[in-house]
């Protein structure tokens, strides 16, 4: 670390040394306002229409799980034995649930890509011609 410090009649004049100079940068750029290139709002764009397909299959390969493992329950506590039938039907359907969740992801995705392929074509558009 090199610091120089130069007294004249004016005051004092003190410098820093390069690396310094790069982590006051590094600093300065963290409050800095942000400006979003086009390649930077074209990657947020396709990481939106991909996350807003993924939650829903998500949450419907969750609920399908759960009924699975709720009719999984009914058949194999013996006091339940009253429950077996149902349990099997529920579990069958937490099954078809769950099977449904990739639909779901592929009908939501291809509906996300359509409402933003305007926006994502013409970004591309942009960067290409550069």
């Amino acid at each position: 670390m090199m610091h120089n410090i130069n007294q004249s009649e004016e005051g004092f004049s003190y410098t820093y040394s390069a690396r310094q100079q790069e982590e006051v940068q590094a600093i300065r750029q963290k409050y800095l306002p942000k400006e979003e290139d086009k390649m930077a709002q074209l990657r947020k764009l396709d990481r939106q229409v991909t996350t807003s397909s993924t939650i829903p299959a998500i949450i419907v390969g969750l609920i399908g799980s759960l009924l699975l493992g709720i009719g999984m329950c009914c058949t194999m506590i013996p006091s339940w034995q009253a429950y077996f039938v149902p349990g099997i039907v529920i579990g069958v359907i937490g099954l078809f649930v769950m099977a449904f969740a990739f639909p779901v992801h592929k009908f939501v995705l291809k509906r996300k890509q359509e409402q933003a392929a305007p926006e994502i074509l013409k970004l591309s558009e942009e960067i290409l011609k550069k």
